[in-house]
């Protein structure tokens, strides 16, 4: 029994390491679906057949949730829906998909933020630092596109507020759910609220090709089921500011992904920017960051 918790740090940190190569995977996964699908639609038929499937691993927990439980779990699956939503615009207008990961893994570090404005939550000192490192990345990637904001930047920062804001409201609102679950019902009230507006207010294609199908079907079962499924796992036998430091990896997992798949490169203003961002996740996570290294040296 000693051994195997001994081995539970390293076991998490391999299962998050993976969860950010499928995270990371799941932008590509993505962006060539929208190729052939609308972005609303895709994004609605991806969490709707992922909540799907979680909720049969998870449907023994779901059956013993209570109503106000399962209303809990959909509201905020409501915010994960809006967070989603600018998400998937953002990717769909984006040409430089490195460059948008970096942008959207602000939300880690305004989490603190949202918490202090909305809870009361006193911040650490490192994010103090942290924030005017990362909004100077954030002004290089403006004024690559010349001294403006393009709409995928500020589609992904929205996305990046709301994200932040769904994590506060996670872990406070329905931090007695277990986590699967939780995670099921929230995806299917993804799912199912931007499937109907994209009824709403998109074209639907007379038929989707089978190259769209395929890059669908790897979004949702490996960029959604088998990604939420891991992570949920692996942050049970960790702490979360941990597993958040090891998150962080997903921006430049994407961006090499892009570089190696599209032939991406990025300018000299993009790279500043991207290495500020990146540079300011590091300074807000110092504590995490060096117990990781030193346990990792060791």
């Amino acid at each position: 029994m000693a051994d195997s918790l001994e081995r539970s740090p390293l076991r998490a940190d391999l299962l998050l390491l993976t969860v950010t190569l499928l995270a990371a995977a799941g932008w590509i996964f993505s962006k060539e679906a929208l190729d052939g699908m609308p972005p609303l639609l895709f994004i609605g038929t991806r969490f709707l057949l992922a909540g799907l499937l979680l909720a049969l691993f998870g449907l023994p927990a779901l059956r013993r949730l209570t109503r106000r439980d399962l209303a809990a779990g959909a509201g905020v699956g409501l915010l994960f829906s809006g967070a989603l939503g600018f998400w998937i615009m953002g990717l769909y207008h984006s040409n430089h998909l490195g460059e948008s990961a970096f942008i959207n893994s602000l939300g880690i570090l305004l989490v603190p933020i949202v918490a202090k404005l909305l809870f009361g939550d006193r911040p650490p000192r490192t994010t103090w630092i942290a924030l005017p490192i990362a909004l100077a990345g954030f002004a290089l990637l403006s004024l690559n596109a010349g001294l403006r904001l393009e709409p995928s930047q500020w589609l992904i920062a929205t996305s990046a507020v709301l994200f932040s804001l769904l994590i506060n409201v996670n872990t406070r609102v329905v931090r007695h759910l277990p986590a699967l679950p939780l995670t099921a019902i929230q995806l299917t009230v993804v799912g199912v609220l931007l499937g109907l507006v994209s009824a709403l207010i998109e074209p639907w294609p007379a038929r989707i090709g089978g190259i769209t199908l395929g890059w669908l079907a790897a979004s949702v079962l490996l960029a959604s089921t088998l990604r939420f499924f891991l992570q949920v796992y692996a942050q049970g036998l960790t702490t979360p500011s941990h597993a958040a430091v090891i998150l962080m990896l997903e921006a430049v997992w994407t961006a090499l992904l892009a570089a190696a798949w599209y032939g991406e490169t990025m300018s000299l203003l993009q790279l500043a920017g991207c290495s500020l961002i990146f540079a300011a996740l590091l300074i807000n996570r110092w504590y995490w960051v060096r117990k990781l290294v030193l346990r990792t040296a060791r």
